[in-house]
Formats: structure tokens, C-alpha cells, sequence
């Protein structure tokens, strides 16, 4: 008979963590396109913005500024070119960081969508109990169907070991369910030695 406390499950295979991630890949693929998409048509867009800026600033004629000196108009044109590429660069920076939330918005938006039923039957077919044993640890909410971003924190746990770390807690726990019952067993031998007596 096999003792809980020392019998071994097999590992995760290799294999689990190529079918979890190509499942994923499968799920968040229109994310990852819409987002890409987005950047890319943004980035054109900026581009062509940027150099009718830039060419805007290079068109300036400061000659009409002449009351304020040969001297002030020359230092104008001079740092001309800076203060247009300065904006330019602090525009970017604008337009890259409305782009990363946007990106992180649709990836936390994708994360909390719910795994179709046929999908996840397959996926769990072609999974090992270990693995199945790590999806079922990173399903924390059970009133809720499994999403996209519990696959992916078992992803994230599978190529973690965290299978390891299940069972060793499962060991850990029938070590001291077993200290329990010989520490119940130990009481009453001693309560009817104490009766007897």
C-alpha cells in the first residue's frame, strides 16, 4: 500500500508547457494583433507628423523680430532646430506612453476573458495530471470560469515548478496530519492509563 506521505507523482512533462503556451498564443493572438496594429498605424501617423513639424520649424522666418536685434534673431535661428526637435522627442514620449497603457489595457482586458469550454476540454486532453494539478492551483476563484490570465499564471507556474512545491506541501500536510493523530493517539493512551489507574 502506498504510504501519502512518501509516494511521488510524476512531473510535468515538457510537452505540457508547449501545449499550455500554444493554447495562450491561440487565446491572445487577436490582443496581440490589435494592439500591433494600433501601434504601427499611430507610429505612421506620428512620422508623418513629426517631419511637417520639424519642417514647419525649419520654414520660420524670424526676420520680422528685427526689434529685438541682429545678435537675438541669430541665436534664435541658431537653437531654432533644437526647440522643435526638443518637442518633438517630448511628444513621443506622449504618444509611446499612451500607447503602453493602451497595450496593457487590452492585455489586462484579454486576461480577464473566460476560456471557451471546447477549448479548455482539449487543452486539459492533452495535459498531464501534474500539469492539470498546476491549472488547478492557479484557479483561484472557482464561482468564476477559468480565464486567460489564470492559464497564464499557470504557464508562469508550470515552467516555475510549482508542481514540486504542490506536492511538497502535500507531504508537508500529511506530515502533520499524521503528528496530530499519533499526538490524539498518545493523549488517550495516557487519559486511559491515568483512568485505569
Amino acid at each position: 500500500m502506498n504510504n501519502p506521505i512518501t509516494e511521488r507523482r510524476p512531473l510535468p512533462k515538457a510537452q505540457d508547457s508547449t501545449v499550455l503556451r500554444s493554447t495562450i498564443i491561440k487565446l491572445t493572438a487577436t490582443q496581440k494583433i490589435l494592439s500591433a496594429s494600433v501601434i504601427v498605424v499611430v507610429a505612421l501617423i506620428w512620422w508623418d507628423l513629426l517631419n511637417r513639424l520639424i519642417a514647419f520649424g525649419r520654414g520660420i522666418d524670424y526676420s520680422g523680430l528685427s526689434a529685438l536685434g541682429l545678435d537675438t534673431i541669430a541665436l534664435i535661428q541658431q537653437y531654432n532646430p533644437f526647440f522643435w526637435w526638443t518637442l518633438v522627442v517630448i511628444c513621443t514620449f506622449i504618444i509611446a506612453y499612451f500607447l503602453y497603457r493602451f497595450t496593457l489595457y487590452t492585455h489586462v482586458l484579454w486576461q480577464r476573458r473566460s476560456v471557451d469550454e471546447t477549448v479548455f476540454a482539449e487543452l486539459i486532453k492533452n495535459l498531464s495530471a501534474s500539469a492539470c494539478e498546476v491549472i488547478n492551483w492557479a484557479w483561484h476563484d472557482r464561482r468564476h470560469p477559468i480565464t486567460v490570465g489564470d492559464l497564464q499564471r499557470a504557464a508562469n507556474e508550470l515552467r516555475s515548478g510549482r508542481f514540486s512545491k504542490i506536492s511538497l506541501a502535500e507531504q508537508h500536510a500529511a506530515l502533520v496530519d499524521a503528528g496530530r493523530k499519533r499526538t490524539e493517539t498518545d493523549e488517550n493512551n495516557l487519559q486511559s492509563v491515568e483512568f485505569h489507574v
